[in-house]
């Protein structure tokens, strides 16, 4: 199948040859000047119209073919105009977000900032509750070990002045005095309402 430079080619070539034949009458008759004859002004008005008529023909069927390329060119081009008008819009969007990103980016780092000293802050509560928590532990713990070393002290500090007091008791007491000491125990016992 032809495409349509080959066939606008053969066109051409076909005018070329048509106007070579029509000139060669022309060019024969030169011997007698034939600017002077009136047939070699027929002739030269003749092969005029005849090359005038072949080229309007040939723009008027090549016409609808510059029209459909014309067409086809504006096309693209109006289509170009809208991509590029679509990339325009794209990239005034992207520098938009591009903008708002550096604030974006600051406000996360604020709050994460203060979501840090906020943590900061609560971890330093939590510790501190538990070591008032661990300081009344160890005070109570501290008090009864107190109290238990006092009973313990005031057991030993009894045992010690039993002892004592028996040691004491036991040098100085004689049978004599023990028996009067038993009859006096005795004595008090009987007297008592119990």
């Amino acid at each position: 199948m032809m495409s349509r430079a080959q066939s606008l080619g053969r066109i051409i070539a076909s005018l070329g040859l048509l106007s070579l034949l029509f000139a060669i009458p022309a060019m024969a008759q030169e011997s007698e000047s034939p600017a002077d004859t009136t047939t070699g002004w027929v002739f030269r008005w003749l092969n005029f119209a005849i090359v005038l008529a072949l080229i309007v023909y040939f723009f008027r069927w090549l016409g609808p073919y510059f029209r459909k390329h014309s067409e086809e060119i504006s096309s693209k081009i109006a289509e170009g105009a809208r991509a590029r008008e679509a990339a325009e819009q794209q990239r005034r969007g992207v520098q938009a977000k591009m903008a708002g990103i550096q604030t974006e980016v600051s406000a996360m780092r604020e709050a994460a900032k203060r979501g840090a000293l906020a943590e900061a802050e609560r971890l330093k509560a939590l510790a501190r509750t538990e070591a008032e928590a661990i300081e009344r532990a160890a005070q109570a713990e501290i008090a009864a070990a107190e109290r238990a070393a006092r009973i313990e002290l005031k057991l030993l500090a009894a045992r010690i002045a039993v002892e004592r007091a028996e040691s004491v008791l036991r040098q100085e007491l004689t049978p004599q005095d023990e028996a009067a000491l038993f009859k006096g125990f005795v004595a008090e016992l009987e007297g008592s309402p119990n």
